[in-house]
């Protein structure tokens, strides 16, 4: 189990005991034992103030954390187990309000254990106010960001948590939709933890407390709104210095090398500071999509890089929830293209194959701002076009772009497994070739400096 701070000292380890201003509380008509007349709950609340300090299971205000403002919720577990009530929707209302208000990003440290019984429905539909304030929170452009405490459950995880941009949780934190007292009895307590929904794609990473303001502070300052009008990011310069390959199977040859350089080195090389996304919020991740945001010569880029692998279904979600959001936020991705196909077993059709894929190819082509792509190795097919920047793909000289594979296109030729080679160049797959195709702008060498406008 986690260690469960109260709401303030969750506050002063991102901010410090000085940096916290409070927002004033809403005021709200008192009634008697609450909206239903509960017997004994004005007493309840009397006895979580005494041994809280607080009026409301959460405290809003403003912080700087990392030298950047923000809206912060925290939740006080020790007032009724965190639990969400009329007051606590008043209070959680005006903090959405007034990040919209003075466009600030708004960051919730949840600890809860859902809406709260003493208020019945009244209670409940306070979701319905969070949910509403986190879509035009969202529809102004303004970043929601969670970190998930001990224990997450019920409305607060499936509004605050959720709905969150970027979803962080301490170790150890109990995480899930049902709290422990109304899960199954035979539940795998494993599902409900912070890394158990880190591994099932829900949460992006899970952060020891000590490294957490931090790690916010550098989501803050990558989610901060441009300064600049948008403009499309410079496709990174080649790692390998080869000259472009002779014919298109020495292209395959060489996109297929297992020395080359892959993704994580070209994120490496492009970026100051990058932060991960992870998981498809579907229930799935893909090792082989690296997605996230990076700082690159000071403004933000978003990024969705293929690793080599065949593309899961998660990978592709995750790819279009990451292009999604970079759209909201008005950052330029770039998208690096390296594999040898879409997974086309049993498990990738079960889990959506071809929707996850028409999801991407929908993402990148809705997509307002502008998308630079790379193709650093092997593009397998529609699988690695779905990622494809139209009209703004560039190539190393150790990669192709195909239709098909050349062994697989041999085979419905009929042709003999040996006649791959020849039928590699008819398929005119090397970036040279994709350059006179027009399919891409051209070819990235060691010391490109190309704009990709």
């Amino acid at each position: 189990m986690a260690d469960r701070l109260s709401a303030r000292a969750a506050l002063d380890a991102l901010a410090g005991p000085d940096g916290f201003t409070e927002l004033p509380a809403p005021p709200h008509p008192h009634r008697t034992d609450g909206p239903l007349g509960w017997a004994g709950y004005d007493d309840s609340r009397a006895r979580a103030g005494e041994r809280t300090g607080e009026q409301e299971s959460v405290v809003c205000g403003t912080a700087r954390i990392g030298g950047r403002a923000a809206v912060l919720v925290s939740f006080e577990f020790g007032f009724l187990g965190g639990s969400l009530g009329e007051r606590t929707g008043d209070r959680l209302v005006a903090a959405y309000e007034h990040a919209r208000a003075h466009r600030l990003p708004l960051v919730s440290l949840i600890a809860t254990g859902g809406s709260r019984m003493q208020e019945g429905m009244i209670a409940l539909t306070q979701l319905q106010r969070v949910a509403r304030q986190s879509v035009l929170t969202r529809a102004a452009g303004l970043p929601q960001l969670a970190v998930l405490r001990d224990p997450t459950t019920g409305g607060g995880w499936a509004t605050l948590g959720a709905g969150a941009d970027v979803v962080l949780a301490l170790p150890g934190a109990q995480v899930g939709f049902a709290g422990s007292r109304v899960r199954p009895a035979d539940a795998d307590p494993a599902a409900y933890s912070a890394e158990g929904q880190y591994a099932a794609g829900h949460v992006d990473a899970v952060v020891p407390a000590a490294e957490l303001p931090e790690v916010l502070g550098h989501w803050l300052r990558l989610l901060a709104p441009p300064a600049e009008p948008v403009r499309p990011a410079d496709p990174p310069a080649a790692l390998a210095d080869v000259p472009p390959p002779a014919t298109g199977w020495a292209a395959v040859e060489r996109a297929r090398h297992p020395d080359r350089p892959r993704a994580g080195a070209y994120l490496d090389a492009y970026f100051e500071l990058r932060m991960p996304l992870s998981g498809d919020r579907a229930g799935g991740t893909d090792p082989g999509m690296l997605c996230g945001f990076g700082l690159r010569e000071g403004r933000t880029v978003a990024y969705a890089a293929q690793c080599g692998t065949a593309t899961r279904p998660a990978g592709y979600r995750t790819a279009a929830r990451l292009i999604r959001l970079a759209d909201r936020l008005g950052f330029p991705v770039l998208t690096l293209v390296d594999t040898p196909g879409a997974a086309n077993d049993a498990a990738a059709e079960h889990a959506g194959a071809g929707a996850a894929i028409a999801d991407a190819f929908a993402a990148v082509a809705a997509a307002t701002v502008p998308l630079t792509t790379l193709l650093i190795g092997e593009g397998g097919s529609g699988g690695a076009l779905a990622l494809a920047a139209p009209g703004n793909t560039w190539a190393t000289p150790d990669s192709y772009f195909s239709v098909i594979a050349p062994e697989l296109a041999t085979a419905i030729l009929k042709r003999p497994p040996a006649h791959a080679p020849l039928t590699a160049d008819q398929l005119r797959l090397r970036p040279q070739d994709l350059v006179d195709l027009g399919v891409a702008r051209g070819v990235v060498t060691p010391d490109s400096h190309e704009p990709a406008s």
